[in-house]
């Protein structure tokens, strides 16, 4: 009955977001505490929901000081530079634009932290892209893709975690996926190619001619010399101590916001006003991901995502246990897009180990065929730095998943196909 409910809940859930009946603030809320009330819960969806606020409130904590550090720095005229150059790069060609967003993306992206790449990118290239008009579902489509590949890295998260589950050493899991992952980032740098092919059309842009540098300029901010120079060395700062993981990224943000609002925004009606300007880009964001703990609480405490995650091993034939391990690849494509990455590599992934080995597949093989999801798992709504890159970029969040998921899905068989071809893990084995 778990399992039908869990079921239930996840297409109902994914029918109302993508046929646009609910929101996704309302759908994270209402769906899951409709069907936690089929199930037989009552007052206890309290305790579970509190629980996955617990979980979340760092990373929602984080966001909101993030947000409102970049945004601020953006306005004092931090990256005003940085965009002056690009522009006169990039000629307003799309193609040489979202080669660029992708470059600086994979850049930022290898702290291994999807938020991080959002804020530091589209503060970047945010003014390019409205100038321009390109499409905002390009750069959502790429950005994706950057920070998906990126969370694979060691200290991202899923690696360490298969690493854990399998009891091996997570740099003996993660090298062999090295060539994998290139091959990746080289299909995401031909995907900006051709989405910014298909603007070139879109937007009639001509390379040939000359074009108007005019259109595409925009008005540098004032700045103090030295305010810019401490700019960028808080901002050098704040990056290193989070690689590094000298404290918890929540603190880190809220230090570095007070002490540049004390420098760039010395009196109290400043920052005021700052506080003002972006409150509703922030509250939206960090609505959402507040949101979305109402839905991973009640999902994970009432026992669903364990029936979910148990169902799909126990439904396996027999006869397809040579190939566990494409077949675990495969299954991480759908299912971590369902559930967390704690579900399915703390829950699923030992089950399907120990089932793969009789058939003589390694455990940290089966533990690298369970990475192959991460690219589509990005787009989970469980993910709550998603909703951070929906909320800057002010995009429909079931828009976004539609028009990205076909990418996602073919960087995950690319993954899998490389994967294959350099021994990651087997194809078929059986002893």
């Amino acid at each position: 009955m778990l399992l039908i409910i869990s079921l239930l809940m996840i297409i109902c859930f994914i029918g109302l977001l993508m046929s646009k009946k609910l929101s996704a603030l309302t759908a994270l809320i209402i769906i899951p505490t409709l069907f936690a009330l089929l199930s037989g819960h009552g007052a206890d969806m309290g305790p579970m929901v509190i629980k996955g606020l617990r979980t979340v409130a760092p990373t929602g904590v984080m966001l909101i000081f993030a947000m409102l550090y970049f945004m601020s720095v953006t306005d004092a005229g931090m990256f005003d530079p940085i965009i002056k150059r690009i522009v006169s790069a990039v000629d307003g060609d799309p193609v040489k634009i979202f080669i660029g967003t992708v470059l600086l993306g994979f850049i930022v992206a290898l702290d291994g932290d999807g938020a991080t790449v959002y804020m530091i990118v589209l503060a970047a290239f945010m003014p390019i892209y409205e100038r321009v008009g390109l499409s905002k579902l390009s750069v959502a489509a790429l950005l994706l893709q950057c920070t998906g590949l990126g969370n694979m890295f060691p200290w991202g998260g899923p690696t360490a975690r298969a690493a854990a589950a399998v009891q091996a050493d997570v740099a003996t899991l993660f090298v062999p996926l090295l060539v994998p992952l290139l091959a990746c980032v080289a299909w995401t740098f031909i995907l900006a190619i051709m989405l910014g092919r298909s603007e070139r059309k879109r937007l009639g842009f001509q390379q040939h001619l000359p074009v108007d540098r005019a259109a595409i300029q925009f008005e540098e901010k004032p700045c103090v010399a030295w305010r810019f120079w401490f700019n960028w060395g808080l901002t050098l700062a704040l990056m290193t101590m989070l690689v590094l993981d000298v404290m918890p990224m929540a603190y880190l943000f809220m230090l570095a916001t007070a002490i540049m609002f004390v420098v760039n925004y010395p009196q109290l009606s400043q920052q005021q006003e700052q506080i003002g300007r972006h409150a509703p880009a922030i509250l939206a964001v960090a609505g959402l991901i507040f949101a979305a703990a109402v839905f991973t609480g009640i999902f994970a405490e009432t026992g669903m995502a364990n029936a979910l995650a148990q169902a799909i091993v126990h439904t396996i034939p027999d006869a397809l246990g040579p190939y566990l391990a494409v077949i675990t690849a495969l299954i991480s494509i759908p299912v971590t897009w369902m559930v967390s990455n704690d579900v399915f590599y703390f829950g699923m992934l030992p089950v399907l180990v120990q089932a793969a080995g009789h058939y003589g597949i390694e455990p940290i093989e089966m533990a690298r065929a369970a990475l192959v999801g991460q690219p589509v798992h990005i787009l989970s709504p469980l993910v709550a730095s998603t909703y951070l890159l929906v909320g800057m970029l002010k995009l429909d969040y079931a828009q976004t998943q539609r028009f990205t998921l076909r990418w996602s899905f073919i960087t995950s068989i690319v993954l899998l196909l490389v994967a294959l071809v350099t021994g990651c893990f087997p194809f078929y084995r059986s002893i």
